[in-house]
């Protein structure tokens, strides 16, 4: 299993104070099956250490901005919200860039936390306010990449 605030790796759990907020250093980019593009500014947690820590501590994310958990092969781990303050919304994406299960979660300081995971294997998790796949339009089956540096 694997858990982060995301991942069930080891999760958000048992790390000293707060997250420090991780500044959008990349993009995703979204294209539904009517061809309308979302793009969210995301920080990227690619190391065990930083998918632990998640957006754990984080009170507040802007609008258009979010955290991309990626994976170097397809992972079945679940998330969890453990010591994260808000509520978010998760789109799990397979290696072929399709969005394969978009979830609400909701913050949880209880132990256990309830768990959410993918319906198939994914190499991008894709994190934000919570509703906001749902208000772009955003479901399973679209598509979703991850680009380069985000806009400054």
């Amino acid at each position: 299993m694997i858990a982060l605030c995301g991942v069930h790796l080891a999760a958000c759990s048992r790390l000293e104070g707060p997250a420090d907020p991780v500044a959008p250093t990349r993009e995703v980019v979204f294209t539904t099956s009517s061809g309308a593009r979302a793009q969210l500014d995301v920080g990227v947690s690619d190391s065990s250490d930083e998918r632990e820590r998640g957006l754990m501590g984080i009170e507040d994310l802007g609008p258009n901005e979010g955290m991309a958990f990626v994976f170097d092969e397809p992972a079945d781990g679940t998330f969890w919200m453990k010591e994260t303050l808000i509520p978010l919304s998760i789109a799990f994406v397979d290696d072929a860039g399709t969005i394969v299960t978009v979830l609400e979660m909701e913050p949880c300081d209880a132990d256990p936390c309830p768990t959410y995971g993918a319906d198939a294997p994914y190499v991008l998790a894709v994190e934000a306010n919570e509703g906001y796949f749902d208000r772009m339009g955003i479901k399973e089956g679209d598509r979703a990449r991850l680009g380069e540096a985000a806009d400054a």
